[in-house]
């Protein structure tokens, strides 16, 4: 049996598979995005993977800059290497125990990373931060803390008081 093809079948074809590329195309760029596609997204990705497989500090130290600096939200303003280890590495490197990557930009040496953390006991958090990358190690990350509730926002509550 023969199927005699008219222009408007081809056309209807022709604009169902432009459709559906249209519809995969994002996707696989979501995927690409995501994963360490260049130098400075896996030098980022290098870093959380310390946080959470060797939890060693000189894994981490070899791979920031001397003069590494660390901001946040949480009152830290450019801090040393060294501050930055007593403050935040050894007082959480071993409360956390995943990163799922939601997000990972790229804008000449800065990476933005939206992720969402599991701690070992059992809970979840998200952070963004922005990472400067030079010659392949993190030269600066400045981190934005997510609420430790869903939404609404601990200013939200405030508000209601």
């Amino acid at each position: 049996m023969s199927t005699a093809l008219s222009r408007r079948s081809l056309i209807e074809a022709g604009g169902g598979a432009l459709a559906a590329a249209a519809m995969i195309l994002p996707a696989q760029g979501a995927r690409a995005a995501v994963g360490a596609g260049s130098k400075n997204e896996a030098a980022v990705m290098a870093y959380y993977k310390v946080w959470v497989e060797s939890r060693n500090w000189a894994d981490l130290a070899a791979i920031l800059t001397d003069d590494f600096t660390f901001s946040s939200t949480n009152g830290e303003d450019h801090i040393s290497k060294a501050e930055f280890r007593t403050e935040c590495w050894d007082n959480q490197v071993g409360l956390t125990k995943a990163f799922d990557v939601e997000l990972m930009m790229e804008k000449g040496d800065q990476v933005f990373i939206k992720y969402l953390g599991h701690t070992m006991a059992g809970n979840t958090f998200r952070n963004v931060e922005l990472h400067r990358v030079r010659d392949g190690k993190i030269a600066s990350v400045e981190c934005f803390f997510g609420a430790k509730a869903s939404f609404p926002s601990a200013a939200d509550a405030q508000k209601k008081g």
